[in-house]
């Protein structure tokens, strides 16, 4: 069941600030940390600002839109999307700003608890709670660094290529220009920020706070990235030791915010509180209720459907399967598909928890790992499993002839099971090729545009360096990804 949860209760200092350039936002007049944070409890409202900046909807809209998870050919599209649609992306794009700045001002404020915390000493019986919100902040920092990573750098498994750049202090208007750090700098920093938190983390039990858990499920994450796949497959196996996948009621509870099976870590959306608005319709800028990515005002064909569901999506699901109605609005048409993943909760339509890291993930991690290691038998009892599950019935177990074959179908898999939660494009960008799976859209949704398919090794699956930072640090352009 939703809990009321106080980081999206209380409004903050640090939530959504603009600026020119996202990685120095220091600003004159500003507090400096031994002012702003002069015990515990002012760390503890800096790790609330913290919280209240991390937000999936940008990633989920961009994802959405620019792969082959949706249709613009909606009733109500009016001209929603085009360019997304359409393949386009270059420096001005609305999604490598928004991801860019959005990171790097979670990571400013995660730079300011980290170094308000330094000097503080914890009164008597603080001490647990000094370690644990230093433990979350160092936590919170790694994901942001691996969201940046995921996005910004052509290759996740070269440490020689260029990553994004490191900003590890409270910066100043008056530094020097920060560059790109390369891949294997960044990894060992978040692998560091990751250590740490290991060591400071308290036992927790709510899953919409930073806990060990979440700190294996992102290590987990980044060795499938990273193809380290003797470490993905033992973190993974070490969490689906503890979550179990859930079977077709308990799938239904987790989209209607009912139930926390398999939830290893979501960001918990509820009345009152910060993204509790319509937000930006037709904008990765949107941080509002997550359903708003696709409807104007409710779930359903009547809700102002301005994206559907793709047809390609569409053509792979089985409606004996309970991702099939947890995807698809039952009174959705063959030509309007609608979308009901986040149809709502809390009686507001199209708010919904966002799941940052499920234990079905940490599966189809381990069966991409056990393909990886050539034990394709392996992997395929896996899938096997977790389909078992979505149909509530035995199925048969796939045999993969190759290990193209194998990541091919992990790719399939994971299409359907994470759709519209943020991974396709990321998936498509670092499994793609060794799976022989691009972006094909179906002929019914490119009619409107052409824009019908799109090669794995093209370089926009990799995002440029935006112009707001290009224009603020000028002597990045050097170092801009290829292609742009």
């Amino acid at each position: 069941m939703k809990k009321l949860n106080l980081i999206y209760v209380v409004g903050l200092l640090f939530f959504f600030g603009s600026c020119d350039d996202a990685i120095e936002i220091d600003q004159p007049g500003r507090l400096p940390a031994e002012q702003a944070y002069e015990n515990v409890n002012d760390l503890e409202l800096g790790l609330t600002g913290v919280y209240a900046q991390f937000d999936l909807n940008p990633e989920i809209y961009f994802t959405t839109i620019w792969t082959d998870e949706v249709s613009i050919d909606a009733p109500e599209n009016g001209g929603q999307g085009q360019s997304d649609y359409g393949f386009v992306l270059n420096p001005s794009s609305a999604g490598p700003a928004v991801i860019w700045t959005s990171n790097y001002a979670a990571i400013n404020a995660v730079n300011r608890v980290i170094e308000g915390a330094q000097g503080i000493e914890p009164s008597e019986g603080q001490q647990e709670k000094y370690n644990s919100i230093l433990g979350q902040a160092y936590a919170l920092r790694a994901f942001f660094y691996f969201q940046l990573q995921s996005y910004f750098t052509t290759d996740y498994a070269d440490d020689s290529a260029l990553g994004v750049p490191l900003v590890d202090y409270v910066p100043s208007i008056n530094d020097e220009a920060v560059l790109r750090s390369t891949n294997g700098e960044i990894f060992a920093f978040i692998k560091d920020d990751l250590n740490k938190a290991e060591d400071l983390l308290v036992e927790e039990s709510n899953a919409t706070f930073v806990s060990q858990d979440f700190v294996t499920a992102l290590r987990a994450r980044m060795a499938a990235y990273r193809e380290n796949y003797p470490d993905a497959a033992t973190y993974a196996s070490e969490l689906l030791e503890d979550y179990a996948i859930a079977d077709s009621l308990e799938y239904e509870n987790i989209w209607e915010d009912e139930g926390n099976t398999e939830i290893i870590f979501e960001l918990e959306r509820t009345i009152g509180d910060n993204y509790d608005q319509q937000g930006a319709s037709g904008s990765p800028a949107g941080a509002g209720y997550v359903g708003v990515n696709w409807a104007f005002t409710g779930p359903g064909p009547d809700g102002g459907v301005y994206y559907v569901m793709s047809q390609s999506l569409l053509n792979e699901l089985n409606p004996a399967d309970v991702r099939f109605n947890v995807l698809l609005h039952p009174e959705s048409t063959t030509e309007v598909p609608v979308i009901d993943k986040y149809s709502g909760s809390e009686s507001q339509p199209l708010m919904n928890d966002l799941k940052v890291f499920r234990a079905s993930e940490m599966l189809l991690i381990l069966a991409e790992a056990y393909v990886a290691m050539d034990r394709l038998e392996d992997a395929a009892a896996l899938i096997k499993q977790l389909r078992d599950l979505r149909l509530g019935a035995d199925t048969q177990i796939p045999v993969y002839a190759s290990k193209t074959e194998a990541f091919g179908a992990i790719l399939d898999e994971r299409r359907i099971e994470l759709a519209y939660e943020g991974h396709r494009y990321k998936d498509l960008k670092r499994l793609g090729e060794r799976g022989n799976r691009g972006i094909e859209r179906a002929p019914a949704d490119c009619a409107v545009n052409n824009a019908c398919s799109l090669d794995v090794t093209d370089y926009r699956f990799t995002f440029p360096i935006p112009i707001v930072e290009l224009t603020a640090t000028p002597e990045l352009r050097e170092q801009q990804n290829p292609g742009y």
